[in-house]
């Protein structure tokens, strides 16, 4: 046995109809294992079960692991719960494309034997801080494992974004928006944007304009140690969105500046697992 993991959370996609049978099979089956299981208040009082409950912003300083029921989104909304604790995620899919919830509900059983066991890889996965500036103050953070988008309304003009990197001029764009990714964000919206494929565990940041209106502005790749300033020139019905969960609307003249975050992203996955593969599978690259 793994003596390093004695206490695992749970986090659940509570809208899956397949939840209640989830709840009632894998806490029974941890507490089994002597693991002690924590859920956090609102999931107690959904699926009322005999474990251990605490408050949600409590859970990942309460436990060695958190185990994520649903898709992306949902284990997304776990790494915002983790923060900066380095507790790491195991993800079982309930959704329908999961490239970061890696194994199969049929699997959740190996999964989680496999991770008491020792039986996993654990990959480091880089987070960003973005940094919301009004008026030369800063207002709003937040931290992306996805991306950072700065996107116009349905009915909204084309808005013009002013890119510096290291306070350096890059490009003044008249776009849709913008996306600022990690590598783990380059299978998420940047790609619907024509941005490309990056290893998840590169040290980059990947800059992509949504729909230029100029075709020769095109996705850029550069360092993480470089920090990125982006001003919204002109533009109304701006918002932006961290990883499609939370944010807040822009004005013309607000400024984001995001760079990497100190802190990283801890993903269990399975010792046999490769991006290629997860590529193959989820892409249908064949």
């Amino acid at each position: 046995m793994n003596d390093s993991i004695k206490k695992i959370g749970l986090i659940f996609k509570w809208h899956d109809e397949r939840v209640p049978k989830i709840v009632n099979d894998i806490i029974p089956w941890l507490q089994a294992r002597d693991v002690e299981v924590f859920i956090d208040e609102t999931t107690a009082k959904q699926f009322p079960v005999r474990t251990s409950v605490v408050p949600t912003d409590e859970l990942a300083g309460n436990v060695d692991v958190i185990g994520v029921f649903g898709g992306d989104g949902t284990l997304l909304h776990a790494t915002r719960l983790v923060g900066s604790t380095g507790v790491p995620i195991i993800g079982i899919n309930l959704g329908s494309l999961g490239f970061l919830t890696k194994y199969k509900i049929e699997e959740m059983h190996a999964a989680f034997d496999d991770l008491l066991t020792g039986q996993y890889q654990l990959q480091e996965r880089m987070l960003l801080d973005v940094e919301v500036i009004k008026t030369g103050k800063t207002v709003a953070r937040y931290r992306a494992l996805n991306d950072a988008v700065i996107n116009k309304g349905a009915l909204a003009r084309i808005i013009d974004l002013e890119i510096s990197v290291n306070s350096q001029p890059m490009l003044l764009t008249r776009a849709d928006g913008l996306i600022i990714s990690t590598p783990t964000g380059s299978t998420a919206y940047s790609l619907a944007a024509g941005g490309p494929i990056l290893y998840p565990t590169l040290d980059a940041i990947l800059i992509a304009p949504i729909c230029p209106h100029a075709l020769t502005n095109r996705p850029v790749v550069i360092p993480n140690r470089d920090v990125v300033e982006v001003c919204l020139r002109r533009g109304n019905d701006v918002m932006l969105t961290v990883d499609g969960q939370v944010g807040m609307p822009l004005l013309e003249q607000d400024s984001l500046k995001i760079s990497r975050a100190e802190s990283v992203m801890r993903l269990v996955l399975p010792s046999d697992s490769t991006f290629f593969n997860l590529l193959r599978e989820k892409l249908r690259w064949g």
